[in-house]
């Protein structure tokens, strides 16, 4: 059956770790979605066209609305979606700020390991792409180091796994409870990298009984259910569409934008990737929306989380 304009298309990859985080919330929600499976390394000319010229994965398409950042995709299927919910404890606003920790420092953390521990095994063209993304311009020193420090980088790992294994030592199923949250895949995506991407990764994992119970049943909700799309199919589901979000400015907008205000918006780190162009159809403390026109894609409204994002006007 082809997709409509109301269905959730994802653009990923199977081995990205954060597409893996989006892929359990999906099973979390038990919902249905379009996989279309994008390239590991730039170009990605099908996706770009859509985003205008965000790169990274995943990507949530739902119509003419492009979503960008897990956070951004997760916060977005809260709102269409909320039953089951995301948040099923009272500490909503503590499970936000705990993950930019998981999503940032903790994963970022991750990233070096693997990179790291691989060395000069990495195909030169994606230690290239993944070192500039993650390691910043200098990314040929920064993986040397990476490679060098690895016995103090896995120290650094072990000590939140090991609360985690402690929070998880009274039997609970999931990390705030009975009920899978949000905060359960931005911690599984981190641990399912560790396993699957470094070899040293299972025999650390194996220390942590109560963490590995939690990760099997994690692992066991599943992704919902999921069929495939083509990248052409996609694109053209986008240029019959039209965006459905609100045009509108939350009140104390502290960079000064207004509905119309032309900007270009990317992540807030120097790694040289393409910043993105629009005008602004909607903006507040959590998201930033800029809509733009293609001949590829027609009218999109592109989304962003503010946080870990720079706004230029």
């Amino acid at each position: 059956m082809p997709a409509s304009s109301s269905d959730i298309i994802l653009h990923n990859y199977p081995q990205s770790p954060v597409a893996e985080k989006v892929r359990v919330a999906f099973g979390i929600k038990g919902l249905a979605w379009h996989d279309v499976e994008i390239p590991r390394l730039p170009p990605k000319p099908q996706l770009t066209a859509l985003t205008g010229g965000y790169r990274r994965t995943p990507v949530m398409q739902i119509g003419a609305d492009i979503y960008c950042d897990s956070q951004c995709i997760i916060r977005e299927l809260e709102r269409r979606y909320p039953t089951p919910t995301f948040m099923p404890s009272s500490d909503s606003g503590l499970m936000w700020c705990l993950s930019r920790w998981t999503d940032g420092e903790l994963f970022s953390l991750g990233v070096k390991i693997v990179l790291g521990a691989a060395g000069d095994n990495l195909p030169s063209d994606f230690a290239e792409d993944r070192g500039k993304l993650y390691l910043g311009s200098d990314w040929a020193a920064g993986l040397k180091k990476a490679n060098a420090q690895l016995p103090h980088l896995v120290a650094q790992l072990r000590a939140p796994l090991t609360w985690l294994d402690n929070n998880l030592s009274d039997g609970r199923a999931f990390l705030t409870g009975a009920e899978a949250a949000a905060i359960d895949a931005q911690f599984y995506h981190v641990v399912w990298f560790i396993r699957g991407r470094w070899e040293g990764g299972p025999a650390l994992l194996s220390e942590f009984q109560h963490l590995e119970r939690w990760e099997k049943t994690v692992r066991s909700i599943g992704h919902g259910t999921v069929s495939s799309l083509s990248a052409e199919e996609a694109l053209a589901l986008a240029l019959s569409s039209e965006p459905t979000s609100m045009s509108q400015v939350a009140d104390n907008e502290p960079q000064g934008l207004t509905v119309g205000t032309p900007i270009s918006i990317g992540p807030d780190v120097e790694s040289g990737e393409q910043r993105v162009e629009g005008i602004v159809r909607s903006a507040d403390a959590s998201t930033v929306s800029i809509e733009r026109v293609s001949d590829e894609a027609g009218t999109v409204c592109v989304h962003f989380p503010r946080t870990g994002y720079r706004i230029e006007l």
